[in-house]
C-alpha cells in the first residue's frame, strides 16, 4: 500500500495552480508546503499524500496518476476544471467499459505532459 507519492515538475507556479484547480472537484486541495518549490495535497485529514515538487530541472514525462472521484458529476468537474487551469484534454469523461463495467474516467495532460486522470468505479464510487 502506497503512503504517499510525489512528482517532479518542470515549473513549480504553475504546476501547483494548475493542481490546485483540477483536484479541488476532487476534495483535494494544499495541506502543507515544507518548502517553496514542494506542496502536498490531501483530503480533509490534513494527510499529505500526492506531492508536486520542482528541483530546478525539466521534469520526467510519462507518469499517470488516477484520483478517485465519488461519482460521475466529480469526473466531469475534474476534466473541466483540468482544462481550464491550462491542461490538455486526453480523454473526454465517459464509460469506459474496455476496463470494466462501470468505469468512469476522463484524462487530461499536466503542464509536463503527465496523464492524469479523475476515475469512478460506478455510479457511486
Amino acid at each position: 500500500m502506497l503512503d504517499h507519492v510525489g512528482i517532479e515538475v518542470g515549473d513549480f507556479d504553475r504546476s501547483r495552480a494548475f493542481y490546485e484547480t483540477a483536484l479541488a472537484p476532487l476534495g483535494l486541495a494544499v495541506v502543507m508546503e515544507p518548502m517553496p518549490t514542494a506542496a502536498g495535497f490531501g483530503g480533509s485529514d490534513g494527510k499529505p499524500w500526492f506531492w508536486v515538487m520542482s528541483r530546478g530541472r525539466p521534469a520526467v514525462r510519462g507518469v499517470h496518476l488516477a484520483f478517485k472521484a465519488h461519482d460521475h458529476d466529480a469526473v466531469d468537474a475534474f476534466h473541466a476544471a483540468a482544462l481550464a487551469a491550462g491542461g490538455t484534454d486526453n480523454g473526454a469523461p465517459s464509460p469506459r467499459p474496455l476496463y470494466h463495467p462501470g468505469y468512469y474516467g476522463a484524462f487530461v495532460l499536466d503542464p509536463d505532459g503527465n496523464n492524469v486522470e479523475a476515475v469512478c468505479h460506478g455510479a457511486g464510487d
